[in-house]
């Protein structure tokens, strides 16, 4: 996302921004994703192809700009009871979701955006991502439960979930998951203790 892109525009820009992310994700459904281009989707969406360069700079930016719009969450994550029950759930969906071919494609989009370096953090979607663990893990403070960092699970589960659904030689299991988890709550553990 572009420093010239606003986050939930409200008015005529939220128009606008609603009808080209809806012209994208159509496109991409009908025609692929490869034969893609900025004055389809500006017809689709009855903008100009310079409304779409003025805004977003490039038709790599708009599509980075359509995922992490997709990936931003649209409700709290499952509460379970435990912080435990919490981090697996989210974690199991959020594997099915990135692993999946749109979740795939979405991380690629993101990743091709060329303003990441600009952005205050690296990806948006990072973001995105730590507000449903904090989530989570405020309501296992608010529990009395042990709790891990926000950081100790993007790096234990967050980061090798992405790291093997991108470039590993295979795909994060379900199992492999619970393990990640477990190995987040048992430091959290281990940290309330000392």
């Amino acid at each position: 996302m572009s420093p010239k892109t606003v986050p939930r525009p409200g008015g005529r820009s939220a128009r606008v921004q609603a009808a080209v992310h809806q012209a994208s994700r159509e496109l991409t459904q009908e025609i692929g994703r490869a034969a893609l281009t900025v004055p389809l989707i500006a017809a689709r969406a009855g903008v100009t192809p310079s409304t779409i360069y003025r805004r977003w700079g490039d038709l790599a930016e708009l599509l980075a700009d359509v995922a992490l719009d997709r990936m931003r969450a649209d409700t709290e994550p499952a509460d379970t009871g435990t912080v435990l029950g919490d981090l697996v759930a989210w974690s199991e969906q959020y594997l099915d979701e990135m692993s999946s071919e749109i979740g795939k494609a979405m991380l690629r989009d993101v990743l091709a955006g060329s303003s990441q370096a600009e952005m205050p953090v690296p990806c948006q979607c990072a973001a995105y991502t730590a507000s449903q663990i904090a989530v989570i893990l405020e309501r296992g403070v608010a529990r009395g439960q042990a709790v891990p960092e926000v950081d100790a699970v993007m790096d234990g589960v967050v980061a090798p979930i992405i790291y093997r659904t991108l470039f590993g030689p295979f795909q994060t299991s379900h199992a492999h998951v619970h393990a990640l988890v477990d190995a987040c709550m048992k430091g959290a553990q281990e940290k309330a203790v000392v």
